[in-house]
């Protein structure tokens, strides 16, 4: 079964139809980047994943369940919030701000979900954070507070505070579009290892050298529809669509 299924999905802001009739599925241990022009709907996409948005028609499942509804006598009803937020237990996401809490250390942040949600001992929280801080590259920074890390090391604890919740799934919306030139690489470099790891991941990104060599798979949204997946090397060098190729600068 696929990690993730979307099914006919559909999802409109009044009279304007931001995702029409999206079908994606994503393997375990898959890397998918999703391509496109700003306003094409990818990042609503991502967010509807984790039912940070409603849809408006279809279904979306992670691990085999249904993501943010019940089906009852063939229509869907929303859970409610707490059932909401333990369903989201199953996906990570990584935003393109970083949203750490500004008044708690890097330990703290990555500390707060597993002690909350999950139930986990403060010794135990500690020494998973520090473990997470050193595979994000920041072995030592758990006492820094936000403001003493550069753009990159904040967005590199914002994985590892991800990570703490051991997701199936994690959701990468433009992680480095926040960053300067420089410090992108260095989010890009951990990205890189999970997916090495075999994490699944879907990746909102502009960044066509980290989709060409990292991606198993390249989907690309125009006006909120899929208009064109494949192979990387495929899609990027050798586009079918005219709005990809209008889109990569490319000429067909």
């Amino acid at each position: 079964m696929s990690l993730l299924r979307a099914e006919h999905v559909h999802k409109t802001y009044g009279s304007l139809e931001v995702l029409h009739d999206i079908l994606l599925t994503v393997e375990k241990g898959e890397v998918v980047c999703l391509l496109g022009p700003s306003g094409s709907g990818k990042s609503t996409f991502l967010r509807c994943i984790n039912h940070l948005e409603r849809i408006d028609a279809g279904r979306i499942h992670v691990d085999g369940k249904l993501v943010g509804y019940e089906e009852r006598n063939g229509r869907l009803h929303e859970l409610k919030e707490a059932a909401i937020s333990a369903g989201r237990r199953q996906t990570g996401m990584v935003f393109q701000s970083f949203n750490l809490f500004p008044h708690l250390t890097a330990a703290e942040n990555i500390m707060l979900g597993p002690r909350r949600v999950l139930g986990v001992n403060a010794a135990t929280a500690a020494a998973e954070a520090e473990a997470l801080l050193e595979r994000v590259g920041l072995k030592g920074r758990g006492p820094s507070y936000p403001r003493q890390l550069s753009g990159g090391q904040q967005q590199r604890v914002a994985i590892a505070r991800a990570l703490a919740m051991k997701p199936k799934l994690m959701l990468f919306d433009e992680p480095t579009s926040a960053l300067d030139p420089q410090l992108v690489g260095e989010v890009l470099g951990v990205m890189r290892e999970l997916a090495d790891t075999g994490m699944t991941m879907i990746v909102v990104t502009h960044e066509m050298a980290f989709a060409r060599d990292v991606a198993d798979r390249v989907v690309v949204l125009a006006g909120g529809r899929i208009i064109e997946q494949g192979a990387p090397r495929t899609v990027l060098d050798t586009p079918s669509d005219p709005r990809t190729a209008a889109f990569l600068g490319k000429s067909i």
